[in-house]
């Protein structure tokens, strides 16, 4: 039987009881796969690449070597996340890899959103083969792969796929995953002990704030972006709207307008909050947000956030608006 195929008589992970059954299962599976040898990972801090962290250290400890690479793109305290969970609460054997001048040296003055993406994909992978290429004795190559990345692609989707790695590295997968949907693979993480937040993180792009950034990213408009985005998280936590919200970010563009701050004219640029519920991604309505916490937002960001005057809402569904930008 094709081992890319879920079988019918497979239940669907809903409970502790069952989440740990798989655990025990998958990481018998994985000793016998593995043995004694070595398990390189991308670890993104994203739900899939962290549900795999967790699962293997629980099943070979120390052979799994994590790479994570802090492409700057990051959201506020999302690196030092994974550095706290896996390498210290989880002991886990990490290597992390500050390449924020890197990536944002090779996108200055690069405005064309496909290029920016075609860039920091590009880079990533370099950055991950010179780590790898580090590595004595790596036998097996873990990946974050879920079910519907199986069903999308017949295969796996290129984003998930490493891919670039040098010719000479034949790695066998490690996909431990492979055959679960996004919300088991969510109940899989909280029965390994991952915190509800991690578990329960939003989708987050590739190429990560670098197309929420809209155009030429510069760093000063780069850091904007992340502490207003960081104070939209915290009053949608703070308002109970995190968990039925399925998307909401910020995004500045590359102008400018004109305010007053201390009496005096101040130009800055405007933050655009989006709010968007969906099942599939293909289609999406706008949440209704309450103007009491928008009012709440507006305030904190131009009042908490150098460089930014403005706010306003995106109120288009998709279609017509993508739920990104760009």
């Amino acid at each position: 039987m094709d081992s890319n195929i879920r079988p019918d008589t497979m239940a669907r992970i809903t409970t502790l009881e069952l989440a740990e059954q798989f655990i025990a299962e998958q990481v018998a599976a994985v000793r016998e796969q593995v043995g004694n040898k070595k398990v390189l990972l991308a670890l993104s801090g994203g739900v899939d690449s962290s549900v795999v962290a967790a699962l293997l250290i629980k099943a070979i400890g120390k052979q799994l070597v994590c790479v994570h690479v802090n492409h700057g793109l990051m959201r506020k305290g999302e690196s030092e996340q994974v550095i706290e969970i896996f390498q210290n609460q989880l002991d886990a054997n990490l290597i992390y890899v500050d390449a924020t001048d890197r990536f944002l040296d090779l996108l200055k003055d690069v405005a064309e959103p496909e290029k920016k993406r075609k860039i920091i994909g590009g880079e990533f992978i370099k950055v991950f083969d010179e780590e790898a290429s580090k590595l004595e004795g790596i036998s097996f190559l873990a990946q974050g792969t879920i079910y519907p990345d199986i069903l999308e692609s017949d295969g796996v989707k290129a984003h998930h796929n490493v891919g670039g790695l040098p010719e000479d590295m034949q790695f066998e997968l490690v996909e431990p995953v492979k055959l679960l949907y996004k919300d088991e693979v969510r109940v899989v993480g909280e029965a390994l002990g991952l915190p509800h937040a991690m578990v329960y993180r939003q989708p987050f792009p590739g190429p990560g704030l670098g197309v929420r950034c809209l155009g030429a990213i510069t760093r000063d408009r780069l850091h904007a972006l992340r502490e207003a985005d960081a104070i939209l998280r915290e009053e949608f936590d703070n308002a109970g709207l995190a968990e039925h919200v399925w998307q909401y970010f910020i995004a500045v563009p590359d102008f400018k307008s004109v305010g007053v701050k201390d009496g005096k004219r101040y130009e800055g640029w405007p933050a655009i909050m989006r709010a968007v519920n969906t099942t599939d991604a293909m289609s999406a309505t706008i949440e209704e947000i309450p103007y009491a916490v928008l009012h709440k937002i507006t305030d904190r960001i131009t009042h908490e956030v150098d460089g930014i005057n403005r706010v306003l809402y995106d109120l288009t569904p998709k279609p017509i608006g993508t739920i990104e930008w760009e």
